[in-house]
C-alpha cells in the first residue's frame, strides 16, 4: 500500500483484496488491528525459531543478520512503517515484540544449558532487536556490519 497510513481505511483494504468491508470489520475491531495482524505474519513467520549454531556469539549474529534482511525488504519495511505510523496511542504489548521475545528467549535458554555467560532477553530485545526496527522504521542503513556491531555490544553485557 503506498498510501499513508491514515489513508488505509477497511474499504481500500477490502477493494485490494476483492472483499466486502463487512468482512474485515467483521475479523478486525480496527484498521490497527488489522495492520498488526499483517505486521505480525510478514515480520514474522510461525514456527519460525532463533539459529542454534552451538555458540550465542553465532546464534545472535546470525538472527539479527536474518531479522536485518527480512525487514530491510521493501514491502516488509513498508508493512512495519504503517503499522507504525498507524498506532496513535501506547500500546501495552505488541505482538511483534512478543514473537521476537520468545525466540530470545530459545537462544538465551540453550546457550545457558551449555554454560555461556548470557545477556539478559530484555538487553537482547533493547540492544539489538529494538535498534534493527528503529533503522528500518527510521529508513536508515542497516546491513550486516550494523548487525554484528549490536550482538558484539550486547554481548559484552553478558554475565
Amino acid at each position: 500500500m503506498g498510501e499513508g497510513a491514515e489513508k488505509i481505511t477497511f474499504p481500500v483494504v477490502a477493494e485490494r483484496a476483492g472483499v466486502n468491508p463487512t468482512t474485515l470489520y467483521r475479523r478486525w475491531d480496527s484498521v490497527h488491528a488489522l495492520l498488526e495482524e499483517v505486521a505480525v505474519a510478514a515480520l514474522t513467520r510461525d514456527g519460525e525459531s532463533a539459529p542454534d549454531t552451538g555458540s550465542l556469539q553465532q546464534d545472535l549474529a546470525e538472527w539479527a543478520q536474518v531479522i536485518a534482511r527480512d525487514i530491510t525488504r521493501p514491502h516488509r519495511a513498508r508493512y512495519l512503517r504503517a503499522m507504525v505510523s498507524a498506532r496513535t496511542e501506547i500500546v501495552a504489548s505488541c505482538p511483534v515484540t512478543e514473537k521476537r521475545r520468545e525466540q530470545a528467549s530459545e537462544v538465551v535458554s540453550r546457550a545457558r544449558e551449555r554454560g555461556e555467560k548470557t545477556p539478559s532477553v530484555p538487553q537482547i530485545l533493547d540492544h539489538v532487536i529494538a535498534p534493527l526496527y528503529h533503522h528500518v522504521v527510521f529508513a536508515l542503513p542497516v546491513d550486516r556490519e550494523y548487525a554484528r556491531r549490536l550482538v558484539h555490544d550486547v554481548l559484552a553485557m553478558a554475565e
